[in-house]
């Protein structure tokens, strides 16, 4: 695969150290989150990093497949929960809750996209097959409703 973009983070310490993106731009202190065995608080983790890469870049397929059928993203909200917990072969693994709001769509519409731009993701394509990732929707102020 022929990369059009890349870029490079470094990570000094590890969950208890800071990330610093070679431009600058990202520059952070992280710590371990409670529930690991941290002090959580004012700084970031890894898997708040993860969810925010994911939100945005799902967000950016979403809009795209519905561009592609005409449909305004406009006020849509893309909000990626990930979770941490332990596996079967001693370690950890993550698993993610995608759930979109698409304003002025069907139900049925806003499924269709979800499932398009889980196919067209990144990341979504980085983690087919290796962590759960399950798909929600909701249209305007309806409840989030999980894809079969």
């Amino acid at each position: 695969m022929p990369s059009i973009y890349s870029t490079t983070v470094t990570s000094h310490g590890g969950r208890d150290g800071s990330v610093r993106s070679e431009d600058g731009v990202i520059d952070l202190k992280l710590v371990l989150p409670k529930e690991l065995g941290g002090p959580g608080g004012a700084f970031a983790n890894p898997e708040e990093l993860f969810a925010a890469g994911y939100a945005a870049c799902f967000h950016g397929a979403l809009k795209l497949v519905a561009g592609k059928e005409k449909i305004s993203m406009l006020h849509s909200i893309v909000t990626a929960k990930v979770g941490i917990g332990p596996n079967d072969a001693g370690g950890l693994s993550l698993e993610v809750d995608m759930t979109a709001n698409i304003p002025g769509v069907t139900h049925e519409q806003a499924e269709e996209l979800m499932r398009a731009a889980h196919t067209i993701c990144p990341y979504s394509n980085a983690t087919r097959g290796n962590i759960p990732v399950r798909l929600a929707v909701t249209t305007d102020a309806s409840p989030a409703v999980a894809l079969a």
